[in-house]
């Protein structure tokens, strides 16, 4: 059976920029431009059948000082992003649900204010709060020292501020609004890979598309790992709230995960000394690569989906924190090209990804925010139906020893 989660298409008209748009240049490092607080809005278009607003403010005092945080309002519906953090998600509000978690970190924390290696490379953790991080790209997962070089976790690009942000809105229905911003990973020696990062947004929509495109700017073959750590709480996340996803085969992380095996499908509510229990998942896909997850509150009326591409992202990372409420209780769904275990396991086992000197490549996923019963069944649907009658296969013991 034929699922349809994105079209091709639809995606390249999308990520394309056309003649009919106006753009928006919020940043650029090379021409002198930051526009810091600044704001457009459909009636500033002059654009009539659809209402949105963007507006990118510079958030004043304490850790998130400097902070620029760009929000697209929408019907309901609002997308929080963070220019300053690798244009990361920090939350999305829509119909009463939303996606993002609460963590003990509550400030937008300016990456001026992080240090890396700090805490043996876990220094990562001190701005840690937002829906969606990208875990990379010259290296990602669990912190580790190897040959004098110490790789922190989930690597350097959410803390790394944007190059270029433009903001681009087309002037013709359905008004498309696509934020784009530049990370450049660059060390003497060391790195030149750069990734102009996209969220792409139809207003009035409840989802809107991540397309990343990362380029190896150097003369040598560089390595390239990414996962997209996509982090939901409450009021998606509850005791009795699902994980469903069209699973090929799961392992525990490590050995206290392979407690929670046999309920890998459901959560506990808010539960103290619960340590964090991670899963490593190979999906299931349609033959083109297109696959889809999601994790959904007990009722079946609240959830959060998110639809990649298996040849893009081959893995996925389940992340268990049911810990209390003030500790962070959140689960994260993590398509990836690898798993957590730092560079060096992951290297061995034929994980990390190389780009040739010039070579680009290219990541899709669509966030989808489920407000109804009827909305959460027919996503659900287009799992089981990618699943069919293929058997998931359960491994009891850790691929991989830390």
């Amino acid at each position: 059976m034929k699922i349809k989660i994105i079209s091709l298409a639809v995606v390249i008209s999308l990520v394309s920029y056309n003649a009919n748009a106006k753009e928006f240049v919020l940043t650029d490092n090379e021409k002198g431009i930051a526009k810091g607080n600044w704001s457009v809005s459909s009636q500033d278009l002059g654009i009539k059948g659809s209402k949105f607003a963007i507006q990118n403010t510079i958030l004043k005092g304490g850790k998130q000082d400097g902070t620029e945080l760009l929000t697209i309002s929408s019907d309901n519906f609002t997308i929080k992003l963070i220019p300053t953090r690798g244009l990361g998600i920090l939350s999305v509000v829509g119909d009463g649900v939303r996606m993002g978690w609460d963590s003990p970190v509550d400030e937008v924390v300016h990456p001026k204010y992080i240090n890396l290696e700090s805490r043996a490379g876990l220094g990562w953790l001190d701005g840690f709060n937002e829906m969606m991080v990208r875990c990379g790209f010259e290296w990602t997962g669990h912190a580790v020292q190897d040959r004098g070089i110490m790789y922190t976790l989930h690597g350097r690009a959410q803390n790394t501020p944007v190059s270029k942000l433009i903001v681009d809105v087309s002037d013709k229905a359905p008004y498309t609004i696509t934020v784009k911003g530049l990370i450049k990973e660059n060390t003497f020696k060391k790195s030149n890979l750069e990734t102009w990062a996209s969220l792409i947004y139809v207003p009035g929509s409840r989802e809107f598309t991540v397309h990343d495109v990362l380029t190896n700017k150097s003369d040598y073959i560089r390595d390239y790992q990414i996962i997209y750590h996509s982090n939901f709480g409450t009021p998606i996340l509850e005791d009795g709230a699902k994980f469903v996803a069209p699973v090929k085969e799961i392992s525990p992380f490590n050995d206290y995960a392979k407690g929670g095996l046999d309920t890998w499908q459901t959560y506990l509510g808010p539960t103290k000394d619960f340590d964090e229990m991670v899963f490593n998942v190979y999906p299931f896909s349609e033959e083109n690569g297109e696959t889809q997850v999601m994790v959904t509150n007990k009722a079946g009326d609240k959830a959060a989906g998110i639809s990649f591409n298996t040849k893009q992202l081959p893995v996925l990372s389940l992340w268990k924190n049911t810990d209390t409420l003030k500790q962070g209780y959140v689960t994260g769904l993590e398509p990836g090209t690898s798993f957590a275990y730092p560079v060096t396991i992951e290297r061995e086992q034929k994980r990390v990804r190389q780009l040739k000197p010039g070579q680009s490549t290219e990541f899709t996923l669509t966030y989808s925010l489920l407000s109804s019963k009827d909305a959460v069944t027919k996503y659900e649907q287009k799992i089981k139906a990618i699943q069919g009658k293929q058997e998931t296969k359960i491994v009891n013991e850790p691929i991989a020893k830390e």
